[in-house]
């Protein structure tokens, strides 16, 4: 048993345990010689029986016997008889062996293996079964292979469904029969079988589920099985497009590599030195499939015609919540002061495809202005500074409310059974708020009710989250970091909840043409969150934080600056998402931990130079292999950056050879932990 220490044992018991091995080893000797000289005689079978009946987890044994069999089968006749008899000894040898061991892999998985040959009489698998679940009713390898059984029997779903239900009422606790549960649940919902439509069966399902967790409330089962009915009725299956930027009904100021600044408007000058600006697009989950015939856009701005949609995700993968493509603005003919609308759909082709192979059928459209201005300035290279400079929002201003969109832009669900059944949830659980899963599962329910409900409910409840995520950090210590994370999410739902408190945090950069800045220092994060709210912010503050990666970020597509100074980053793989920001310039990683930690296996989040020789193709990888090998996570991440401005003093990796290695790697920096560099 876990946490149990081993008892010493005796001397005459040592030399019990050393005899009792004997025979086995003799066995065992015997029977790889037979496996490996490919003996399938009546002798060599009953060998490997006697070796399973001692040993039922030799999985080698197993295998010989489907060898053995396939060897017997392809000995006699097309005869029923004889192919059943071969079949069903394999069967009885199978059973005996479960009956040593319950919970064997390998005779269960030789179990299927025989009922997959689809000669062998299934009709007393099920009894089979009800027998040793009577033993051990929890035991998931048989309720995988009940699974199993029911898919050849044709057994109704819905008798399997009574089942678990006579499970679950002589032993709440039986967690493989409420995970059973699910998974038929799971099935008929999605079909909407009848007397199965998630508006009816999920409310009485949470009735079911409240049974077990009033009768002991210490059991997990129950917990398990009722956070699960809370995903079927927050979630959807169907992926939704719930932000973009621009957003529908913004105006945005656009500019070249000079970037012109409007005296007449305090909206920022976006800035993009290839001519193009990205239109984003965030899903509320993984799909694939978005391309120009899915994504219809009809504007002016010229050379248009066919844009490339690249995901925001892991190396070689097809499919992301986030997409990006880029729509270009500039050209040689004269543009000073042009205003173009863009009208974007989506939707009205099919294509769109979640991970889960669900289709993207609520189209959608929205529209946005762009301002074109010539570039008539030359960009500067001045230090960007975090303390002056800046000038907070008015929460009013019609400027900030054009480019801030906090609402999903579709939510096509049926919302009025599950905020009833949220609200019905929440009434009963303030009465377990005492427990640490009372608070636990009060504060995932005020979460779910808030991603589903107006403005003016989400502040209070997210205001209530946070205080309920401060109790379970007091209360509960060994699970400190995940309510910790929770409450840092919490946190920044309730800091984007409305345009007034995100306001709050906004500020205006003037010396790099008004940029919106978002400072969120100071606020104890150790997770991101949110940002599907912030896709318009160029510049962000989270220094004086507790964060140890920048996951997340990636889909803030127009960052430019970034201060992660302060926090407790302790590799630079643990920047790997910044790789997908084209346009950060500014980055402060002072003050963390990178360095710190002689063994860190956060470093292996990203390829090393181990397995991926692709390093050494280009001049730095030529120049100094060496300290590529050393640096690697460091060289993985700087070399997709095109910085002119890093803050690294105040790590233990920083120093003078570390900092000619980064100079090198990223040739475009002007500035190096405050001074400027000469080239």
């Amino acid at each position: 048993m876990h946490g149990r220490p081993r008892k010493a044992y005796k001397p005459e018991e040592e030399a019990a345990s050393a005899a009792k091995a004997v025979k086995p080893r003799s066995l065992q000797s015997q029977f790889m010689s037979n496996h490996h000289n490919k003996i399938y005689t009546k002798e060599a079978i009953e060998l490997s029986t006697k070796l399973l009946e001692i040993n039922p987890e030799a999985y080698t044994a197993w295998n010989y016997r489907k060898l053995a069999v396939e060897d017997r089968l392809s000995r006699i006749e097309s005869d029923p008889d004889l192919v059943k008899s071969i079949l069903d000894e394999e069967l009885v040898v199978v059973e005996s062996a479960l009956r040593q061991n319950f919970k064997s892999y390998g005779a269960w998985h030789h179990r299927k293996w025989v009922l997959s040959k689809g000669n062998s009489s299934i009709g007393n698998e099920l009894r089979l079964l009800d027998k040793f679940q009577r033993l051990d009713s929890r035991n998931f390898h048989a309720w995988n292979y009940r699974r199993f059984v029911v898919e050849l029997t044709n057994r109704s779903e819905q008798d399997e469904l009574q089942y678990t239900e006579n499970m679950i009422s002589t032993d709440f606790s039986n967690y493989s029969a409420w995970h059973n549960r699910s998974v038929l649940l799971s099935s008929l919902l999605a079909r909407r079988a009848d007397g199965f439509m998630p508006n009816e069966k999920i409310p009485e399902e949470y009735k079911l589920v409240h049974d077990a967790i009033f009768t002991d409330e210490d059991d997990q089962s129950g917990w398990f099985y009722h956070l699960w009915l809370l995903d079927q009725t927050v979630n959807v299956e169907t992926p939704l497009l719930i932000s973009s930027w621009p957003s529908h009904g913004s105006r945005i100021n656009l500019s070249g590599a000079g970037c012109l600044n409007d005296s007449s408007s305090k909206l920022p000058t976006f800035c993009f030195e290839s001519g193009s600006f990205p239109l984003i697009l965030y899903f509320d989950q993984d799909v694939g499939g978005v391309s120009s015939s899915t994504v219809k856009i009809d504007s002016e701005l010229k050379g248009n015609e066919d844009l490339v949609w690249e995901p925001v995700s892991k190396k070689n993968s097809q499919v992301s919540c986030v997409w990006v493509a880029r729509l270009k603005y500039m050209s040689s003919e004269p543009s000073f002061r042009k205003e173009y609308k863009v009208n974007v759909r989506i939707g009205n082709s099919p294509g769109i495809v979640s991970s889960r192979g669900f289709n993207f059928n609520a189209p959608y459209e929205f529209v946005f202005t762009a301002h074109v201005h010539d570039t008539v300035e030359e960009s500067q290279e001045s230090i960007v500074s975090w303390t002056d400079g800046f000038d907070i929002w008015d929460a009013q201003s019609k400027d900030l409310n054009s480019l801030v969109t906090l609402d999903q832009l579709n939510t096509q669900m049926d919302l009025k059974w599950r905020q009833e059944a949220l609200a019905e949830e929440i009434d009963l659980f303030h009465a377990l708020s005492d427990s640490k899963i009372g608070k636990l599962t009060l504060a995932r329910l005020l979460k779910a009710e808030a991603m589903i409900s107006g403005d003016a409910v989400k502040g209070v409840h997210y205001e209530k989250i946070v205080d309920l995520y401060n109790d379970l950090m007091a209360l509960d210590s060994p699970h400190y970091q995940y309510y910790k994370d929770e409450h840092s999410v919490a946190l920044l739902h309730k800091v984007t909840s409305s345009t007034e408190s995100l306001s709050r945090y906004l500020f205006q950069y003037k010396d790099m043409n008004n940029a919106v800045c978002l400072r969120l220092n100071n606020l104890s994060l150790s997770r991101i969150g949110s940002v599907e709210k912030l896709l318009f912010v160029q510049m962000l503050d989270l220094s004086h934080n507790e964060l140890h990666s920048t996951e997340g970020l990636e889909a803030m597509q127009l960052l430019s600056c970034i201060n992660l100074s302060h926090n407790r980053i302790r590799s630079f793989s643990a920047l790997d998402s910044l790789r997908h920001l084209k346009q950060l310039r500014v980055l402060d990683v002072s003050h963390n931990h990178i360095g710190k930690h002689s063994v860190d296996t956060t470093r292996y989040l990203c390829s090393s130079p181990l397995s991926n020789s692709e390093w050494t193709q280009d001049e730095v990888g030529r120049q100094m292999p060496t300290l590529v090998t050393k640096y690697w996570d460091a060289y993985f991440v700087f070399r997709d950056l095109n910085l002119k401005q890093l803050d690294i003093a105040g790590n233990v990796i920083a120093g003078d050879e570390f900092s000619s290695f980064v100079i090198q790697v990223v040739p475009k920096l002007v500035w190096l932990d405050g001074q400027k560099l000469r080239r």
